[in-house]
């Protein structure tokens, strides 16, 4: 049994809709409110069609403060953080010294010398602390702050009615404001491909917002979706889960070690141009063109989904492995991210997927994303 060493103050919440809390990150998480694929079903097309609410604490949240926080955030990521602006947030990477991805994060910039960055389950963490050593700045891993996300097409409606000025809003912006009486900090960020939003409150207000969210949302259709929704959302959305995607999770069949390029998994545009002296960055540029397999998606026939680590075939031959399948009612197609040979990430590479119980769905290689591909929905203004 894992051991979990960090609590969110919802967890009472969730285990009275009916969720086993599941270790993430270390933290308790509602993976499932109920395992049937009826919910799953309704609370995708909850987030695609209304707006759904879920706790997302379990990401990681670390404060530097100081002089040299900058140098910290700039050492460790793949963005040049000085062109970054109090008010705005932007998604980086972060590599190893081969040059191997090891997380991914949102960079806050709060003030001059006031940062958040949040990160999933990587070693971002100890790769800042190791920088931040002997530097003017304090750290601090902040688990009181706890994260909400309200996601999907009524949600800049629902925070119309109590956030002046949301509208205003510009993706990956940041607004320090109040809801329902209570401090907190809004972004305009998400996991799901929808325009969406982040909610950052203190521990003692979060179960508070939370029931006032879907008390007062609950006529516009908000509700409450387990944390697996994300698992649909994003596959449509071509943003990637480490380690589910890495090879930390599907090992190189060649026996190199665990880690992937950003090359390989189609992340190199957070690399910001000319960027240099980030943790891994000479051979993050020596490994262009030297891609092992590629992440791409897949377009599979029929409604049966790819399992999750289904085998990926060619010509009969097992050549990848589909990380992540998905079926859409409301969006008519059955897709997956796939890690797949380089010449075969091409669209309409003719592929077959095998499922565990040993069926084959015939299937194509398509561009990702599935949904919203040209970001239209997410970067809406106004």
């Amino acid at each position: 049994m894992a051991i979990i060493w960090r609590h969110s103050a919802l967890a009472h919440r969730h285990t009275e809709i009916g969720a086993e809390l599941e270790d993430w990150n270390g933290m308790g998480t509602a993976w499932f409110y109920d395992h049937s694929e009826e919910r799953g079903q309704a609370d995708y097309e909850r987030v695609r069609t209304k707006a759904g609410l879920m706790d997302v604490s379990g990401l990681k949240k670390v404060h530097l403060t100081g002089p040299d926080a900058a140098y910290v955030i700039d050492r460790t990521t793949t963005r040049n953080v000085e062109k970054l602006m109090p008010g705005r947030a932007v998604y980086a990477a972060m590599l190893n010294d081969r040059g191997m991805f090891i997380d991914d994060c949102v960079i806050y910039r709060l003030s001059v010398n006031t940062w958040l960055v949040v990160h999933g389950t990587g070693t971002g963490m100890e790769s800042m602390a190791a920088a931040a050593a002997g530097k003017n700045v304090a750290m601090t891993f902040d688990d009181d702050l706890h994260d909400i996300s309200l996601q999907g097409p009524v949600a800049v409606d629902f925070l119309e009615k109590h956030v002046p000025g949301i509208r205003d809003l510009a993706y990956f912006g940041i607004m320090q404001t109040k809801l329902f009486g209570c401090p907190v900090m809004i972004s305009r960020t998400g996991y799901t491909g929808e325009r969406g939003y982040e909610i950052f409150c203190q521990k003692k207000h979060v179960v508070e917002l939370w029931d006032q969210i879907l008390e007062d949302g609950k006529d516009m259709g908000i509700g409450p979706v387990q944390f697996s929704t994300l698992d649909r959302l994003r596959t449509e959305s071509y943003l990637l889960f480490f380690p589910g995607d890495n090879s930390e999770t599907y090992p190189h069949e060649n026996g190199d070690p665990a880690g992937d390029t950003l090359w390989e998994l189609g992340l190199e545009f957070v690399v910001s141009p000319g960027k240099t002296g980030f943790v891994g960055a000479e051979n993050h540029y020596a490994l262009e063109g030297r891609e092992r397999f590629k992440i791409y998606g897949v377009k599979l026939e029929g409604e049966v989904p790819a399992d999750e680590g289904a085998d990926l075939l060619r010509d009969g031959k097992k050549v990848g492995t589909v990380t992540y399948g998905m079926v859409s009612h409301l969006n008519k197609h059955n897709v997956g991210i796939a890690r797949m040979p380089v010449d075969a990430a091409k669209p309409g590479t003719k592929l077959t997927v095998r499922n565990g119980d040993g069926t084959e769905i015939p299937a194509e290689a398509a561009e990702m994303p599935f949904y919203d591909k040209d970001k239209k929905i997410r970067t809406a203004k106004g």
